[in-house]
């Protein structure tokens, strides 16, 4: 019998062994790790009806009002990049998740975990970024926090926002709406920003440009509800990308998507670093993209709304829900082939958000 094979210094498992005992990066992902985690650990200790519904937001009804709230951490490294920052990135970020309830975005807070030893530039730089994003999405920063730690134990700077929003009594948005027939429709191409900061990270000249897609999309799903009230979900493809964002949309609906790889707006750009670095599109995240899952009747129109606005011009239909194989996504691909798309284990490009 030969001898067994060495392990070669340096080598891993690019499918990283399920964690039990400690956390790591993958726990962050969006993906199969990030499910778990929240499925095993955090939600049988804080289960309650409005948390079970896992939306990108929590639409509670007070004295009348129905109030989306969300809340959520960025820890995106480098903090500048092409196209944004960690400042506008986080006050983007939240408003989406607002506006993927229907909500009108209305107030944020703000929280800051400084390392020591930052540049006050770098601090001053942040804060007037989100000065200037809350003033072009329209929201106000009413509160805050900052607390400080010892220099190695906070990576220059982290942010938290939390949001506060109006959703119209009309609008009912939920990712356990979908139904067969429904159609998948998609605001852009996918992959600008993960790539984006990873060129940034890892010092690679691309040489085309390429920048982050962060952007407040609240704007453009208010022409759409303005178009249709026939939408059943939103979502923005942001940890995990959009195999990420339709996975759970199939799991809590219980149905299949069925997507078509044609239709799926991607760059050259995109593709080609992706080709090279062995990552694929589809698990990339986003920041200023978003699905919709919709009425077959309402597509069109919505597709329609969504082209008109600066945030839509590259809108199109990507597929469609179905009722066999429920809670799986799976892809016609370019040459005629099906497979599925499923949860990435682990984490393609940590730290992009």
């Amino acid at each position: 019998m030969a001898p067994a094979a060495k392990m070669q210094p340096g080598l891993a498992c690019p499918v990283p062994i399920p964690a039990r005992d400690f956390v790591v990066l993958g726990h962050g992902s969006g993906g199969r790790m990030s499910a778990d985690l929240l499925r095993n650990l955090i939600l049988p200790a804080l289960q309650n009806p409005v948390l079970a519904q896992l939306n990108d937001q929590a639409v509670v009804e007070v004295k009348g009002s129905r109030l989306a709230f969300t809340t959520d951490s960025f820890v995106v490294k480098p903090l500048f990049f092409p196209g944004g920052d960690i400042g506008s990135l986080a006050v983007n970020g939240t408003v989406n998740d607002l506006a993927m309830g229907g909500a009108v975005p209305l107030f944020l807070s703000l929280a800051f975990i400084l390392e020591e030893g930052l540049p006050m530039e770098v601090l001053r730089r942040v804060v007037e970024s989100i000065q200037r994003a809350a003033a072009q999405a329209g929201v106000v920063v009413v509160t805050g926090d900052t607390k400080v730690v010892e220099k190695g134990s906070g990576d220059g700077l982290f942010v938290n926002t939390s949001g506060i929003g109006l959703v119209p009594a009309d609008v009912r948005l939920s990712a356990d709406q979908a139904r067969p027939g429904d159609r998948v429709l998609l605001s852009g191409s996918i992959g600008d920003h993960g790539i984006t900061i990873l060129s940034q990270r890892e010092g690679l000249a691309f040489d085309t440009g390429l920048q982050s897609d962060t952007a407040a999309l609240h704007t453009l799903v208010a022409d759409m509800l303005g178009a249709s009230q026939a939408i059943r979900c939103l979502r923005d493809p942001t940890r995990g990308g959009l195999s990420s964002a339709l996975n759970e949309i199939a799991e809590r609906s219980g149905v299949g998507i069925e997507l078509q790889e044609s239709a799926i707006p991607v760059r050259e750009e995109v593709q080609g670093a992706c080709e090279m670095l062995g990552l694929d599109p589809l698990y990339v995240a986003n920041e200023g993209k978003l699905i919709a899952i919709v009425d077959p009747a309402a597509a069109e129109p919505l597709l329609d709304a969504m082209r008109r606005h600066p945030l839509g011009r590259e809108a199109r239909m990507i597929g469609t829900v179905g009722g066999a194989r429920p809670g799986m996504v799976t892809m016609r691909t370019r040459l005629g082939t099906s497979r599925i798309v499923d949860l990435l284990a682990g984490d393609q490009l940590p730290r992009i958000c």
